[in-house]
C-alpha cells in the first residue's frame, strides 16, 4: 500500500445494517504515456448480508524518472458466507494479505485517495481503505 494521499470521510452503513456488496470505479488503461491509476474508487452497499474482510492488489512504487505510479489496483472483499467478492481492477501488482476480519460484519469504511495533480505530479488515486466493525 501506497502512504500517498488524504483518508476521506468515513462511509457508515445505517444504523442495524451491514455491508453485502461493493462497486467499483476503475480507470480504463490509458495506454503509453499516460498517466494510469487504475482503481479509484470503492462503494459498499448496505443491507443484511455481511461482509468480513478486505485484500488489495498493490503496484509497488516505480521510482523510474519517466514510471507511472499506480498502487492500488484491485479489492477482494470476503462474505461472512464464504464467497468472495473481486472488482475488476488491473492485474498489475501482488496481492497483500486479509485485513483482520470483523467478527460479526464490517458497518463502514473510508478510503485513502491521492488527489488528482494533472500535471504537476504522477498521483494514484485510491492508495488503502481501512474497513469499520460494530
Amino acid at each position: 500500500m501506497s502512504n500517498r494521499g488524504d483518508w476521506a470521510w468515513p462511509e457508515m452503513c445505517p444504523k442495524g445494517f451491514y455491508t453485502s456488496g461493493v462497486s467499483f470505479k476503475v480507470e480504463p488503461p490509458q495506454g503509453v504515456m499516460e498517466d494510469e491509476m487504475a482503481l479509484n474508487r470503492i462503494w459498499l452497499h448496505c443491507s443484511r448480508r455481511h461482509l468480513v474482510g478486505f485484500m488489495l492488489r498493490v503496484q509497488p512504487p516505480q521510482r523510474g524518472l519517466l514510471s507511472n505510479e499506480v498502487a492500488t489496483t484491485s479489492a477482494c472483499f470476503a462474505c461472512c458466507d464464504g464467497h468472495i467478492l473481486e472488482g475488476p481492477g488491473s492485474a498489475w501488482g501482488q496481492w497483500g494479505g486479509w485485513s483482520p476480519w470483523c467478527p460479526r460484519a464490517v458497518c463502514g469504511i473510508q478510503t485513502q485517495q491521492d488527489p488528482a495533480w494533472g500535471l504537476k505530479r504522477d498521483d494514484t488515486a485510491l492508495n488503502d481503505l481501512c474497513l469499520f466493525c460494530p
